[in-house]
Formats: structure tokens, sequence, C-alpha cells
């Protein structure tokens, strides 16, 4: 899916399949994004400030410059994800896997 730039804001995509989505740009502040599945997913830029993650799969994910503060990654796995430069303050980040 090619949602480059959608605002997303509060969005329920709790448990969504969305394995390879182009969210780059996105705007995906305080998303349920609880148990998805976003491996390979390109969120570079994107904002998921508040957003929560808890359980999702971020394998592979591109996350480059994306804004994560304040949100909840755990139980996250985030093996193979790019994070440089991605702004975690604030982030709950216990029992994430990178392994």
């Amino acid at each position: 899916a090619d949602l480059y730039g959608a605002n997303l804001i509060n969005a329920n995509l709790s448990d969504a399949i969305i394995k390879g989505a182009k969210l780059r740009d996105a705007n995906l502040s305080k998303a349920n994004l609880s148990g998805a599945d976003l491996s390979n997913a390109n969120l570079g830029n994107a904002n998921l400030s508040g957003a929560d993650l808890k359980g999702a799969n971020l394998i592979n994910a591109n996350l480059i410059n994306a804004n994560l503060s304040d949100a909840n990654l755990s139980d996250a796995i985030i093996k193979g994800a790019k994070l440089s430069k991605a702004i975690l303050e604030g982030a709950i980040l216990e029992g994430v896997i990178n392994d």
C-alpha cells in the first residue's frame, strides 16, 4: 500500500497486516498499531508520536528520522529495523525484541 504522507491521526490499525507499506512522511500520531505487522514498511520521517505499537512487528522497517516520542513500543519486534536519527524521547521500550 502506498500511503505516502497520509493523515492517519488516531487511526485504529490494531492487528493490521501492512507489510512493506509505504508510509513515509505519514502522520500516525496517537494511532493504534498494536499487534500490527509493519515488517519491511517504510516509515521514514513518519510521525508516530504517542502511537501504540505494543507487540508490533517492525522487522526490517525503515524508521529513519521517525518521531516515536511517547510511543508505546513494548514487546515490539525491531530486528533489522533502521532507527538512525529516530526520536525516542519518552517512548516505552519495555520488552522490545531485537534478535
